[in-house]
């Protein structure tokens, strides 16, 4: 049995240095971790000095579904055989909102909103749901236990529980049965100085206009976020909670 000092010292490990493993280990039935290049030295540890964040324009959002496309193939979500649609992983969703009393209609991609205080991370019994330094929430595969308690504390619906085997898993992106998942913001990009999937295939999408998804760091000014957010404003869901998301919507 794993001891708890183990397990602290695991999370550290994984906390300061993404998700990189050992090839070989395996971490659930049918599921073998491959080895994942470190993006950063060992010696530089994430650290708060940035913390990332995501603004996406309801405005300018034509649910195309280009997002949602991109991280299942970053992901490796797009190898689905569980014919149950309900039980089905995703990292982001567009939903589709519609105003009863004007009828204005709008899309709105929706994935976990990486909150500064996370529910999901205050009810997890073992440590796997996890906020990294830099403000990217995401779940330690090793030591989840698919108890679920993360996905009723989650207000918005992001995170999804892991039904069927995994094959053709993605060596930076690695999953197993049993567990609960949900965006991780793309962490593996970003620690390699590369914007999220979805931001890149919305860019993409809008090659000829302003795009409608925005990535960068919320602390620092000069970051095109920062600007973006200044001149026109930005809302969070469920501002009323009080979780300081980092992602931002404009439009709503």
């Amino acid at each position: 049995m794993t001891t708890e000092n183990n397990i602290d010292a695991y999370r550290r490990k994984f906390v300061g240095g993404g998700l990189a493993a050992a090839a070989g280990i395996a971490i659930a039935p049918g599921v073998i971790l491959n080895s994942v290049a470190q993006a950063k030295p060992a010696d530089k540890p994430v650290d708060d000095s940035v913390r990332w964040g995501i603004l996406i324009d309801a405005n300018k959002c034509d649910g195309c579904n280009d997002c949602v496309t991109a991280c299942n193939e970053e992901h490796g979500l797009d190898n689905y055989t569980n014919s149950n649609e309900s039980q089905r992983t995703q990292y982001i969703r567009v939903v589709n909102l519609r105003d009863k009393a004007t009828g204005h209609e709008q899309a709105l991609p929706v994935m976990c909103q990486h909150c500064e205080t996370p529910p999901c991370v205050d009810v997890c019994p073992t440590g796997a749901s996890m906020r990294r330094a830099d403000g990217i929430v995401q779940v330690n595969m090793h030591i989840c236990i698919g108890c679920r308690y993360c996905m009723m504390a989650c207000p918005y619906k992001a995170r999804s529980f892991v039904h069927e085997a995994i094959t053709d898993q993605r060596p930076s992106s690695p999953r197993g049965k049993g567990c609960v998942e949900s965006c991780n913001m793309c962490v593996h990009r970003v620690d390699n100085d590369e914007q999220p999937a979805c931001v890149v295939a919305c860019n993409k999408h809008h090659a000829e206009d302003e795009p409608a998804m925005f990535f960068g760091d919320l602390r620092d000014e000069n970051s095109e976020i920062s600007k973006q957010l200044k001149k026109f404003g930005g809302k969070q869901i469920r501002a009323d909670l009080g979780l300081n998301t980092g992602v931002r919507y404009r439009g709503l």
